[in-house]
Protein backbone atom coordinates (compact mmCIF):
# COMPACT_ATOMS: atom_id res chain seq x y z
CA UNK A 1 0.00 0.00 0.00
CA UNK A 2 1.34 3.45 -0.84
CA UNK A 3 0.86 6.71 0.95
CA UNK A 4 -0.58 8.20 -2.24
CA UNK A 5 -4.29 8.86 -2.48
CA UNK A 6 -6.28 9.61 -5.62
CA UNK A 7 -7.96 12.76 -4.26
CA UNK A 8 -5.54 15.71 -4.64
CA UNK A 9 -7.59 17.77 -2.14
CA UNK A 10 -6.98 15.29 0.68
CA UNK A 11 -3.42 14.79 1.89
CA UNK A 12 -3.56 11.45 3.69
CA UNK A 13 -0.11 11.92 5.20
CA UNK A 14 -1.18 15.24 6.76
CA UNK A 15 -4.46 13.70 7.93
CA UNK A 16 -2.55 10.81 9.54
CA UNK A 17 -0.25 13.21 11.38
CA UNK A 18 -3.19 15.28 12.60
CA UNK A 19 -5.07 12.19 13.81
CA UNK A 20 -1.95 10.95 15.60
CA UNK A 21 -1.39 14.30 17.30
CA UNK A 22 -5.06 14.66 18.22
CA UNK A 23 -5.11 11.15 19.66
CA UNK A 24 -2.00 11.84 21.72
CA UNK A 25 -3.58 14.94 23.24
CA UNK A 26 -7.00 13.37 23.67
CA UNK A 27 -6.01 10.14 25.45
CA UNK A 28 -3.70 11.73 28.00
CA UNK A 29 -6.29 12.83 30.50
CA UNK A 30 -5.55 13.14 34.16
CA UNK A 31 -7.28 10.36 35.98
CA UNK A 32 -8.22 9.88 39.60
CA UNK A 33 -6.96 6.29 39.33
CA UNK A 34 -3.55 5.81 37.76
CA UNK A 35 -4.08 3.07 35.20
CA UNK A 36 -1.77 2.16 32.33
CA UNK A 37 -2.75 2.86 28.74
CA UNK A 38 -2.92 -0.89 28.15
CA UNK A 39 -5.29 -1.35 31.08
CA UNK A 40 -7.47 1.52 29.89
CA UNK A 41 -7.46 0.12 26.36
CA UNK A 42 -8.77 -3.23 27.62
CA UNK A 43 -11.49 -1.52 29.66
CA UNK A 44 -12.54 0.68 26.73
CA UNK A 45 -12.55 -2.30 24.35
CA UNK A 46 -14.79 -4.27 26.69
CA UNK A 47 -17.10 -1.28 27.08
CA UNK A 48 -17.52 -0.93 23.31
CA UNK A 49 -17.55 -4.56 22.23
CA UNK A 50 -19.16 -6.23 25.22
CA UNK A 51 -18.01 -9.49 26.76
CA UNK A 52 -15.08 -11.02 24.85
CA UNK A 53 -13.06 -14.21 24.97
CA UNK A 54 -9.39 -13.95 25.94
CA UNK A 55 -8.41 -14.79 22.36
CA UNK A 56 -10.49 -11.87 21.08
CA UNK A 57 -8.84 -9.52 23.58
CA UNK A 58 -5.45 -10.85 22.54
CA UNK A 59 -6.20 -9.83 18.95
CA UNK A 60 -7.80 -6.45 19.65
CA UNK A 61 -5.17 -5.39 22.19
CA UNK A 62 -2.24 -6.83 20.20
CA UNK A 63 -0.87 -8.63 23.23
CA UNK A 64 0.38 -12.17 23.69
CA UNK A 65 -1.94 -14.73 25.26
CA UNK A 66 0.14 -14.88 28.50
CA UNK A 67 0.23 -11.06 28.75
CA UNK A 68 -3.52 -10.64 28.28
CA UNK A 69 -4.16 -13.48 30.75
CA UNK A 70 -2.03 -11.70 33.38
CA UNK A 71 -3.70 -8.36 32.63
CA UNK A 72 -7.19 -9.86 32.99
CA UNK A 73 -6.17 -11.51 36.26
CA UNK A 74 -4.98 -8.13 37.64
CA UNK A 75 -8.17 -6.42 36.43
CA UNK A 76 -10.21 -9.18 38.07
CA UNK A 77 -8.27 -8.77 41.33
CA UNK A 78 -8.95 -5.00 41.15
CA UNK A 79 -12.68 -5.62 40.63
CA UNK A 80 -12.75 -4.05 37.15
CA UNK A 81 -13.62 -7.14 35.09
CA UNK A 82 -15.12 -10.54 35.72
CA UNK A 83 -15.21 -13.86 33.94
CA UNK A 84 -18.52 -15.42 33.01
CA UNK A 85 -19.66 -18.47 31.11
CA UNK A 86 -20.22 -17.89 27.40
CA UNK A 87 -23.99 -18.23 26.88
CA UNK A 88 -23.35 -19.81 23.45
CA UNK A 89 -20.71 -22.28 24.67
CA UNK A 90 -20.74 -23.35 28.30
CA UNK A 91 -17.12 -24.55 28.05
CA UNK A 92 -15.86 -21.08 27.08
CA UNK A 93 -15.35 -18.05 29.30
CA UNK A 94 -15.92 -14.40 28.43
CA UNK A 95 -14.47 -11.34 30.08
CA UNK A 96 -16.84 -8.47 30.90
CA UNK A 97 -16.67 -5.17 32.75
CA UNK A 98 -17.90 -4.96 36.30
CA UNK A 99 -19.93 -1.90 37.33
CA UNK A 100 -16.70 -0.41 38.76
CA UNK A 101 -14.87 -0.98 35.45
CA UNK A 102 -17.77 0.56 33.54
CA UNK A 103 -17.71 3.56 35.88
CA UNK A 104 -14.03 4.20 35.13
CA UNK A 105 -14.78 4.17 31.40
CA UNK A 106 -17.81 6.45 31.85
CA UNK A 107 -15.87 8.97 33.96
CA UNK A 108 -13.02 9.08 31.44
CA UNK A 109 -15.46 9.50 28.55
CA UNK A 110 -17.26 12.35 30.34
CA UNK A 111 -13.89 14.03 30.93
CA UNK A 112 -13.03 13.65 27.24
CA UNK A 113 -16.38 15.12 26.19
CA UNK A 114 -15.80 18.07 28.50
CA UNK A 115 -12.23 18.54 27.25
CA UNK A 116 -13.28 18.35 23.59
CA UNK A 117 -16.22 20.71 24.12
CA UNK A 118 -13.86 23.22 25.71
CA UNK A 119 -11.43 22.91 22.82
CA UNK A 120 -14.17 23.22 20.18
CA UNK A 121 -15.58 26.30 21.92
CA UNK A 122 -12.30 28.05 21.16
CA UNK A 123 -12.54 27.38 17.41
CA UNK A 124 -14.24 29.76 14.98
CA UNK A 125 -17.76 28.78 13.92
CA UNK A 126 -16.69 27.80 10.37
CA UNK A 127 -14.10 25.36 11.75
CA UNK A 128 -16.66 23.81 14.12
CA UNK A 129 -19.01 23.42 11.13
CA UNK A 130 -16.23 21.76 9.10
CA UNK A 131 -15.61 19.28 11.93
CA UNK A 132 -19.35 18.61 12.22
CA UNK A 133 -19.53 17.99 8.47
CA UNK A 134 -16.63 15.49 8.68
CA UNK A 135 -18.15 13.39 11.49
CA UNK A 136 -20.42 11.23 9.24
CA UNK A 137 -17.53 10.50 6.85
CA UNK A 138 -15.20 9.55 9.71
CA UNK A 139 -17.91 7.33 11.22
CA UNK A 140 -18.35 5.67 7.81
CA UNK A 141 -14.58 5.09 7.51
CA UNK A 142 -14.58 3.45 10.96
CA UNK A 143 -17.48 1.21 9.95
CA UNK A 144 -15.70 0.19 6.73
CA UNK A 145 -12.60 -0.71 8.74
CA UNK A 146 -14.61 -2.78 11.20
CA UNK A 147 -16.11 -4.77 8.33
CA UNK A 148 -12.80 -5.23 6.49
CA UNK A 149 -10.80 -8.38 6.49
CA UNK A 150 -7.43 -7.67 8.06
CA UNK A 151 -4.18 -9.61 7.90
CA UNK A 152 -3.64 -10.50 11.57
CA UNK A 153 -0.87 -13.10 11.48
CA UNK A 154 1.59 -14.19 8.78
CA UNK A 155 1.09 -17.77 7.72
CA UNK A 156 3.93 -20.26 7.91
CA UNK A 157 4.44 -19.95 4.14
CA UNK A 158 5.37 -16.29 4.60
CA UNK A 159 2.21 -14.98 2.95
CA UNK A 160 -0.28 -12.97 4.98
CA UNK A 161 -3.23 -14.98 6.14
CA UNK A 162 -6.53 -13.16 5.86
CA UNK A 163 -8.63 -13.54 9.00
CA UNK A 164 -11.88 -11.82 9.67
CA UNK A 165 -12.44 -9.91 12.85
CA UNK A 166 -14.43 -11.74 15.51
CA UNK A 167 -18.15 -11.22 15.30
CA UNK A 168 -19.60 -9.21 18.13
Amino acid sequence: MTDQFADPDLNVSDLTTIIEEFTTIFIRLPSVERLSFTTLSVLHTLSRKGPLHLTELTATEQMTQPAITQMVKRLEDDGLVERRADPRDGRAVQIQLTPRGAQIVAVRRAARVKQLASLLDRLPQEEREAIAAAVPALAHAIELERKAELPLHPSSSGKSAQLTKPKD
